[in-house]
């Protein structure tokens, strides 16, 4: 077996270690800073590398830390696992509703297995994605997954990579593709031992979570080959479907060629060769059309991304928050909603007040495919990301969560939903770590309070990282689905999904098609996709909408509604919605 290693931080030698066995390894002469050595291993062996008279390190390669990050590599044999099936065609985005999972807390055992078992219901609820947060290996059991530090690599306690192969093998032997939430724009800030073997990280540039992964500064090739190549082997040894990209914003790059476009470059080589769709979504800020557009006209290629400017003014109309980037918004909340409905982009070359400065682009309408821009309500990041990690069920009535819902699932966008959202899961979902360094484990819990302290919170009052209750009170509890109103809420999720894939005008890419009514001091909002009509009103008060057209029929609704009159008025409950078709 061939071990190989880019190490140009080494001077004189490295080592393999090999189950207690120590092999020279050589110079290769074609690639500069890479080492090579020929021995034989089989599944499981543990191995490593010692740089000169260095400690024993783990492979940056390693696809498997079964001791966690700061242990040995384990081989994994190429063949360790057999497939159930070969003739997986792929599932591409378009028509796509994507449903994001966190492993450690889908289910109480936080395994890839557990989770597994769950996989019929996301069928029956009428997913067609799962979208799994990071599963790349960090310190400790339970944590987010952002801290990930070995980039090829599945986290132990997850249930390594065989898990991951049955998981994926499961979710396509039930139809469903799976997208893998991947991290380029740093690493954890325990358990990294890149830079002991080259210049993974540069001073050249910093982030918020320090220096930044080094994507233009000298040695930068091989950076760059090493993060493609981890996330085609995830699409080629795992079959995921997709990869979704970790804010991409925060990538630094100044070179001519972008690492995004080399990297969606490779991606769409590697769906070519084996004949399946594979995408790539980025999380991104920046509000910038150039992501996605097509390479060959001058974008980076990516082929669709996440839409916060839709999440914040959705947020801003349903809950009236107004803090931080919501202010934007919710000035007036509804005429921000109706923006993103019309032009994807709420601040399109706008001024925003929370960054002091105009921000964002417009996107071509005619040119660009709804599906390239994801929706929601809820996603970890707004929910987590919160002092006490709540969802919007802890403040909103059942009513307005059918409205949001309502919006998300039948608008132009790629729609996706947070777990437990499908059923208004009354349990939070907030901030874990389970650190093992006990001064980094300080320093988060102490930074947690300080960061909500600003905002008025008591210290007291935020959930400690560190504590195991924080993530158990962070695990889905499923029985909320046999009591109302989770069970009414969730049978209107499987309704309106059910129409989406239903009805063509549903599904239509035409972004300029769309056409948006509202009142703001009313608070009620429609759309009209061909000859679908969606109204929802979010406030407590009934509310008469003059719809005009023509006769009207009755889709789906949440609490009691009629059809319009023949004038074309619909009288709509307050807190309610409803689907309605041309006759």
């Amino acid at each position: 077996m061939l071990f190989e290693v880019w190490a140009p931080h080494a001077r004189d030698r490295v080592v393999l270690w090999l189950d207690d066995t120590r092999q020279p390894m050589r110079r290769d002469p074609e690639r500069k800073g890479w080492w090579t050595a020929e021995v034989d291993a089989v599944d499981g062996t543990r191995y490593g590398f010692l740089l000169d008279d260095g400690p024993l390190l783990p492979d940056p390669r390693s696809r498997r830390q079964p001791d966690g990050p700061d242990g040995p590599s384990a081989v994994v044999a190429p063949d360790a696992y057999v497939w159930s099936s070969d003739d997986w065609p792929g599932r591409g985005l378009t028509g796509a509703v994507l449903y994001e999972l966190h492993v450690g807390t889908c289910t109480r055992e936080g395994t890839l297995d557990a989770a597994a078992e769950r996989l019929p219901e996301l069928v029956h609820l009428g997913i067609t994605h799962v979208e799994l947060m990071p599963v790349c290996p960090f310190p400790g059991v339970h944590g987010w997954g952002y801290d990930g530090v070995a980039p090829w690599a599945v986290h132990e306690p997850y249930g390594g990579p065989a898990a991951l192969k049955r998981f994926v093998d499961a979710a396509h032997g039930l139809g469903l593709g799976v997208v893998l939430d991947v991290v380029h724009n740093h690493l954890g800030p325990s358990g990294n031992h890149l830079p002991s073997f080259g210049p993974y990280l540069t001073d050249t540039h910093h982030t918020p979570w320090g220096s930044a992964i080094n994507l233009d500064a000298p040695g930068s090739d091989e950076v760059r080959a090493y993060l493609v190549g981890s996330a085609v082997a995830w699409l080629r040894d795992y079959r995921m479907d997709g990869l979704r990209l970790d804010a991409v914003h925060a990538l630094v790059d100044n070179r001519a060629l972008t690492f995004l476009e080399e990297l969606s470059a490779a991606v769409d080589a590697f769906g070519a060769d084996v004949h399946r769709p594979v995408f790539l979504i980025a999380e991104s800020d920046l509000c910038d059309p150039r992501t996605t557009t097509p390479r060959e006209e001058g974008g980076l290629g990516l082929h669709a991304q996440w839409n916060d400017d839709f999440h914040h003014a959705l947020h801003t109309a349903l809950t009236g928050d107004s803090r931080g980037y919501y202010a934007d918004f919710a000035r007036a909340p509804l005429a921000a909603l109706a923006k993103t409905f019309g032009h994807v982009f709420f601040h399109d070359g706008t001024y925003s007040a929370f960054r002091g400065r105009t921000h964002g682009r417009p996107v071509e309408l005619s040119r660009t495919p709804a599906h390239r821009f994801l929706g929601y309500a809820q996603t970890h990041d707004q929910i987590g990301n919160r002092a006490m990690g709540d969802r919007l069920s802890a403040r909103l009535s059942p009513g307005l969560l059918a409205c949001a819902a309502a919006l998300v699932l039948t608008a132009p966008f790629t729609p996706m939903l947070f777990m437990g959202e499908e059923w208004g899961a009354a349990t939070p979902w907030q901030y874990f770590t389970d650190h093992t360094d006990p001064e980094l484990a300080e320093a988060v819990r102490q930074g947690r309070r300080r960061e909500f302290a600003g905002h008025g919170w008591s210290a007291d009052d935020i959930p400690d990282p560190q504590d195991p209750a924080t993530r158990e009170r962070s695990c889905l509890d499923r029985t909320e689905r046999e009591r109302e109103p989770h069970t009414r809420l969730l049978a209107w999720y499987r309704e309106l999904i059910a129409l989406r894939r239903s009805q063509p005008d549903l599904s239509d890419p035409d972004l300029a098609a769309v056409r948006i009514a509202y009142d703001e001091e009313a608070r009620w909002f429609v759309f009209r996709r061909g000859d679908l009509r969606v109204a929802v009103n979010l406030g407590e008060a009934p509310a008469v909408i003059p719809l005009g057209g023509g006769p009207a029929r009755v889709l789906a609704v949440w609490n009691g509604v009629r059809a319009p009159g023949p004038d074309g008025t619909l009288e709509l409950p307050g807190e309610s919605c409803v689907v309605l078709a041309d006759e």
